[in-house]
């Protein structure tokens, strides 16, 4: 079997999906992507696809150093998310031509069911107790939202104690029947998350997530070792080298490896092993479409370190498309309790609806991230 062609889709809400065709008739597909640069990833794809074309997919694992290693520049979010798309597809492809899914291939399941949360409040956080409430109708206890809007690099206790009236409100209205964990996003700077960490500590948040940018992560522990939350990061670092120094220096409780930015399965299975080793559990990055969603269910369940997953279903991100517009098998989705069951399909266990994703990709819109800006006109981490 040889690899004959790659073809990208784009797809509203800010998506891009790969499909990998081979001389046999087995497809796979992948879901290379960074938010709001889907163009740019795409160009990556496909001249990293010249490594692959003619190629028998079956040899994952020198494919996969022949993209890492192949180029003298390598790394970052751009090549390694064009690696995992790649990469994602290369497995599809071998389960459906063994027949079973990619977890049969890495070993069988470690558990039975892997536990979800859902998003909620939006990018300016708002709302949360009303949206939690209806979403505990539909069986789901764990939630995730941010913690903050903009935050100056040192900022008034005002700004610190709207933060907190948002988690101390979700707290008071639900007790502790629900946990949730708050996503700093990268706003808060080193000075302010360490008065920000103690205040929220009464409320007992399941995580605090990027407490401060990767780009620091020198403080992780010394932050870990003022608060008694358990802190998380990794959706921003895309190898295992970069996991390697961050899991060295410690501070992390759990690590957030995106499975469409961080090289794939094939990387990701490595950082959960890196994790498990030094005792820190797995929560797999994923607000993005079901492809990617797939993959990462599929380390969920070899992973014994796994502990939650992010899921897009309702995101605030989804506009013009959510999670399984694109997906034939939707039942093999289903949260049943706020838990999604291995899915039992062959490969990713995704069934992709391309007439749909062909219609997509004639009119996608190109996604950006917000701009934010501080009251005095300097630029803000959004």
């Amino acid at each position: 079997m040889k690899i004959t062609r790659l073809t990208t889709y784009h797809a509203a809400p800010r998506w891009l999906f790969l499909k990998v065709e081979t001389d046999a008739g087995i497809t796979g597909w992948g879901e290379p992507v960074v938010e709001g640069r889907a163009r740019t990833v795409e160009a990556a794809v496909h001249e990293l696809g010249e490594y692959v074309v003619g190629k028998d997919p079956s040899r994952i694992n020198d494919l996969w150093q022949t993209l890492y290693r192949g180029g003298f520049y390598r790394g970052g979010p751009v090549l390694m998310s064009a690696i995992a798309g790649i990469d994602q597809a290369l497995w599809d492809i071998k389960g459906k031509a063994l027949g079973v899914p990619v977890y049969q291939l890495l070993g069988g399941l470690v558990r039975e069911r892997m536990k979800t949360y859902r998003w909620v409040g939006g990018d300016r956080p708002a709302d949360l107790v009303e949206q939690i409430r209806g979403y505990r109708g539909l069986g789901f206890d764990t939630f995730k939202f941010n913690g903050t809007e903009e935050m100056k690099l040192l900022d008034s206790p005002r700004a610190v104690d709207q933060a907190v009236a948002r988690v101390a409100a979700v707290r008071e209205a639900f007790g502790d029947s629900v946990d949730f964990g708050v996503d700093f996003h990268g706003r808060v700077g080193a000075p302010m998350a360490r008065a920000l960490l103690r205040e929220l500590e009464p409320f007992r948040p399941l995580f605090v997530e990027e407490p401060v940018l990767p780009e620091q992560a020198e403080y992780y522990p010394r932050l870990a070792a003022s608060t008694p939350i358990p802190l998380a990061a990794g959706e921003r670092m895309y190898s295992r080298f970069e996991f390697k120094r961050v899991l060295e220096t410690g501070g992390l409780a759990i690590l957030q490896p995106d499975l469409s930015h961080a090289g794939g399965i094939t990387e990701c299975l490595k950082i959960a092993a890196m994790a498990e080793a030094y005792d820190v559990a797995l929560a797999p990055h994923c607000p993005l479409g079901p492809v990617a969603l797939a993959a990462c269910l599929q380390l969920d369940f070899v992973a014994h370190n796994a502990v939650l997953q992010e899921q897009s279903i309702g995101i605030h991100y989804n506009q013009g498309a959510d999670l399984l517009d694109y997906v034939l098998n939707k039942d093999d989705f289903r949260c049943d309790n706020g838990h999604i069951r291995a899915l039992p399909g062959p490969g990713l266990g995704v069934e992709v609806d391309e007439e749909r994703l062909r219609h997509a990709h004639a009119n996608p819109p190109d996604w950006r991230n917000p701009v934010w800006r501080h009251a005095d006109s300097s630029i803000a981490e959004w």
